[in-house]
């Protein structure tokens, strides 16, 4: 009878492992993507052509997905949270890291539809600086 007791508390203790589970994986494909994909354009510019856009084009098509299940999960992970017991501190941290989230997506976004190279760097800079720092606070704040 004790394990049946207990299968209600396992199944939500499964529910949170796959909900952080899939919010990690999106982040080490979104920030660790990004820094991959740059260590390797050196590569890429010596092999010459299209071969950096076209890596980058094959790589958005993982990444934004990606983006999308940190956004979904984030959403989740919110909503189970009990906001009764956090400090101003907690929510400050939160506000802090989803307008990180939110620069991390348009600074990749606009890096995507700049036609500069410097404006790309810059908007690939952004991305990835905010990228950091919204995985940093999400860190933080997991406890």
């Amino acid at each position: 009878m004790h394990v049946l007791a207990a299968a209600p508390a396992q199944t939500a203790d499964a529910v949170t492992a796959l909900r952080l589970s899939l919010h990690v994986l999106a982040a080490t494909i979104w920030v660790g993507g990004q820094f991959v994909v740059a260590g390797l354009l050196p590569t890429l510019r010596g092999i010459g052509g299209d071969a950096p856009r076209k890596i980058a084009r094959s790589f958005g098509l993982l990444a934004w997905p990606a983006f999308g299940v940190l956004i979904i999960t984030g959403i989740w992970s919110f909503a189970a949270i009990n906001h009764s017991g956090t400090s101003n501190g907690w929510n400050a941290a939160f506000g802090i890291k989803m307008m990180m989230v939110l620069v991390s997506g348009i600074g990749v976004f606009l890096h995507t539809r700049a036609h500069s190279p410097k404006a790309r760097g810059i908007f690939a800079g952004v991305g990835a600086l905010a990228s950091i720092f919204a995985l940093i606070l999400g860190v933080v704040i997991s406890g």
